[in-house]
């Protein structure tokens, strides 16, 4: 019998969802990330919560393939994809919102959505080039779903506008569909919020619970607690690069941990 590789089964118990198990990663000699894990089930909306230096940003990073762990696991599915470059990630199911807008100038809203499907057709260039059957039939898909996308977000009616006509926050709202046209499995949200005015907030605060609503697996960075508390099933809380809590929000709410990384020592006496 052939010598199972140990480190390429699915773990136990954990064959849905994501799973990271014991990520780290340096800069240096300083920790940005130190022996991180938990999983995240199917359709959970995991809020992801620290003060500023404590990682947060660079855990998405390993998530996606945009940092490389130096230690650890990363499954989903059951399947290791933390060996995977970016866009195999992405084939896979992990799609990212990154913080701040990132527009094509001079596309379209609709065309600058569609960039998000190609990271998950399988003609090439040639295909591209003599317009083959494949190559067309792989475009109509990618124009339907991101029509599909962008009434999902509310930005249906502005589909033929340039992408940098739009406000900040339908600016957010295009993102959100540009990562959805790849049909995520995981959907990370890189403090969507920021920058926004109250109302944009209030309307992105209320996509985002539309999603989840809808199933969507969703990782979530956000600088207002208050708004990641209000959304999030469970919320892990990282400072100076480690895991200190995990847990319900108001678990989160109470952890003397958690308190003191975010107001002091004396506040969690």
């Amino acid at each position: 019998m052939a010598h199972e590789d140990v480190e390429n089964r699915p773990a136990e118990n954990s064959s849905a969802g994501l799973e990271l198990a014991g990520l780290s990663r340096r800069f240096g000699g300083v920790y940005a990330n130190r022996d991180i894990s938990f999983r995240v089930a199917p359709g959970e909306l995991r809020g992801v919560i620290g003060p500023n230096g404590a990682g947060k940003s660079t855990l998405f990073g390993l998530i996606s393939g945009h940092v490389r762990a130096q230690e650890g696991v990363i499954r989903l599915d059951g399947q290791r994809i933390d060996r995977l470059p970016p866009h195999r990630r992405a084939r896979r199911g992990v799609a990212i919102v990154f913080q701040g807008a990132r527009l094509f100038p001079g596309m379209t809203v609709l065309e600058n959505v569609a960039v998000g499907a190609h990271a998950r057709t399988r003609s090439g260039a040639l295909d591209a080039a003599v317009r083959s059957p494949r190559h067309r039939r792989e475009e109509r898909e990618i124009r339907a779903d991101a029509e599909e996308a962008l009434a999902r977000v509310g930005l249906a009616d502005w589909a033929g506008r340039g992408a940098e006509q739009l406000p900040l926050g339908q600016q957010r709202r295009l993102q959100v569909a540009r990562a959805l046209t790849a049909r995520p499995r995981v959907l990370l949200l890189d403090e969507p919020a920021s920058g926004l005015r109250a109302d944009e907030r209030d309307d992105l605060r209320g996509l985002i619970r539309e999603l989840h609503d809808d199933g969507t697996t969703i990782l979530l960075i956000e600088h207002d607690v208050a708004m990641v508390t209000a959304l999030a099933d469970r919320i892990a809380v990282l400072d100076l690069g480690r895991l200190i809590a995990d847990g319900t929000p108001e678990e989160i709410r109470r952890d003397p941990a958690v308190i003191a990384a975010y107001l002091g020592s004396e506040a969690a006496a």
